[in-house]
C-alpha cells in the first residue's frame, strides 16, 4: 500500500511523450549545423536541462563544437524553436492513457497534485493537454538552482504544496529523476519497465489500476 498526501509528478514520458519531438528538433537543429546525431541521443537528453543536452549533441559535432555561452543560448534557442513547431497541435488525445482517471481519482481523494518537470515549456503543455486546472502547484524550472539529480526541484514542490516530502509521492521515468525523488526524500514512482525503482509500473495506466484497487487515503 502506498499512502501519501501529495503527487509530484515529471511531464515528459509520464504524463505526455515528447521525447521524439525533443530528439527530432535537435537532429534537426544538428542538421542546420552540419552534422547528424544517432538515435541513442534520444534516451542521453530525456529529463536534462536544455544547456546539457545542447553539449550532448554538439558532442557528436566533429568539426567544431567549441562555442562561447552567448552563442550555445541563441542555439538551445533555436531548437525550441523546432520543438514548439512539432508540439503546435497538441491537445488532449496526447496524453498517456490513465492520466485523466488517476488525475480524477487524486483529486477525488483530496490528493495535492503537483508539476515537477525541467522544461521551460511545461506550463504551455499543461495548456494545450487541457489539464492544468488538476494541478495546485506547478515548480518554474528557472527558479531551481540545481537540476536533477539533486532534489532541489522536488523539494521546491512540497513548498509550493505545503506538504512535507515524507508524505509525498514523486512520478519519474527518468533514472535522474528517479534519484532527485530520493534524495528530496519522497516516496519514488518509477514509471517505465527499464527504470530503476523499488516502486514501479510499465506505464501510468497501470500505476492508476494499482492505486484504484488500494486504499490510498
Amino acid at each position: 500500500m502506498i499512502n501519501f498526501d501529495a503527487a509530484i509528478f515529471d511531464l515528459d514520458g509520464v504524463i505526455t511523450e515528447t521525447s521524439t519531438a525533443h530528439f527530432y528538433a535537435w537532429k534537426e537543429l544538428a542538421n542546420e549545423m552540419g552534422f547528424d546525431i544517432p538515435l541513442e541521443v534520444m534516451d542521453k537528453v530525456r529529463g536534462i536541462p536544455r544547456m546539457e543536452a545542447l553539449d550532448i549533441v554538439l558532442s557528436y559535432n566533429k568539426s567544431n563544437n567549441d562555442f562561447d555561452l552567448d552563442y550555445k543560448e541563441k542555439l538551445a534557442n533555436r531548437k525550441n524553436q523546432i520543438y514548439l513547431n512539432k508540439i503546435s497541435n497538441y491537445d488532449r488525445s496526447n496524453l498517456n492513457d490513465g492520466v485523466i482517471e488517476l488525475f480524477s481519482f487524486l483529486k477525488k481523494h483530496n490528493k495535492k497534485i503537483a508539476l515537477a518537470s525541467s522544461s521551460r515549456n511545461a506550463e504551455y503543455l499543461l495548456k494545450a493537454l487541457k489539464i492544468e486546472e488538476y494541478f495546485d502547484a506547478v515548480v518554474d524550472p528557472s527558479t531551481i538552482k540545481n537540476a536533477k539529480p539533486a532534489p532541489d526541484i522536488f523539494l521546491k514542490a512540497c513548498d509550493l504544496l505545503n506538504i512535507p516530502p515524507e508524505k509525498s509521492i514523486g512520478v519519474e521515468d527518468s533514472q535522474a529523476g528517479i534519484e532527485s525523488i530520493i534524495k528530496a526524500g519522497l516516496t519514488p514512482i518509477g514509471i517505465g519497465e527499464n527504470i530503476q525503482c523499488e516502486i514501479k509500473f510499465k506505464n501510468i495506466k497501470e500505476f492508476y489500476e494499482y492505486i484504484i484497487k488500494h486504499s490510498i487515503d
